[in-house]
């Protein structure tokens, strides 16, 4: 039987149209409460929030993906003033981060920029005391941790983490919560993750429309998807699936305010 589940992690103004109506029809059916949809830059924020005031299932984050160029001034400053006029629409800061796979692909990109660009955020996200969601992986994770601290940032969301047994241990201890994808049925990786983290820190996500292998491959990402991931992280938690739902709901929905 598949329980009430909440996607924390999607990019739901990434899918064309047709797909976007098709997920939100499907929420019923397929038991999703909620999508936490996050943003890439501005005009991603603004169609998550016509998105949101079209369905109200749709909870939207304003931020800047890191695996781009930064913005210009003018650009930041519009994201900020977003942050502040939709304050009471948006449940978190998001998706912001530091620039990992741009820098391993291309190289001599300068990382301070994008640091800098970050602690504006994580100061915003203070100051509107709402929950920040993260892209830091592997080492870029305790640049952010450092910043996190300084701040004294409590909700704090890593989506799609991979890391050390070090950060990890890092992050748990500060209370940072995590998400896992799909690939968790798939991934030693993530498998790994899964057993260190604290089942009361964990979220699942699709990060959709970002495409999955094995049993996924050629399905567009969809939450429905995330009842599969349950289903494993029950398995490598040694819980039982319903007790997984139900904890996973909870982490979500207390994290987020919603």
């Amino acid at each position: 039987m598949k329980h009430r589940i909440i996607d924390a992690h999607i990019h739901l103004d990434m899918y064309g149209l047709e797909d976007q109506e098709k997920i939100l029809q499907d929420l019923d059916y397929e038991n999703v409460e909620a999508l936490i949809a996050v943003s890439n830059h501005i005009e991603s924020a603004r169609r998550n929030l016509e998105l949101a005031h079209l369905d109200q299932r749709v909870k939207p984050a304003i931020g800047w993906h890191p695996e781009q160029p930064l913005p210009s001034d003018d650009e930041a400053d519009e994201l900020l003033k977003m942050l502040e006029v939709h304050k009471d629409q948006i449940v978190a800061v998001g998706e912001v981060g530091l620039p990992y796979y741009m820098r391993k692909e291309h190289g001599g990109i300068e990382l301070k920029p994008y640091l800098e660009l970050l602690e504006t955020f994580v100061k915003k996200a203070v100051l509107l005391d709402k929950p920040i969601v993260l892209h830091a992986i592997y080492e870029d994770a305790d640049s952010v941790c450092d910043l996190l601290e300084k701040h004294n940032v409590k909700k704090a969301h890593f989506h799609w983490f991979k890391g050390s047994d070090q950060t990890v241990d890092r992050m748990i201890k500060n209370g940072y919560s995590i998400s896992v994808t799909p690939d968790c049925l798939y991934e030693k990786e993530i498998h790994r993750m899964i057993e260190q983290y604290p089942v009361n820190q964990l979220m699942v996500e699709t990060d959709g429309p970002w495409p999955f292998e094995e049993r996924f491959k050629g399905s567009l990402t969809h939450p429905w998807m995330i009842h599969e991931s349950i289903a494993k992280i029950a398995e490598l938690e040694k819980m039982s699936v319903n007790d997984v739902y139900g904890v996973l709901l909870e982490n979500t929905k207390r994290f987020y305010e919603i």
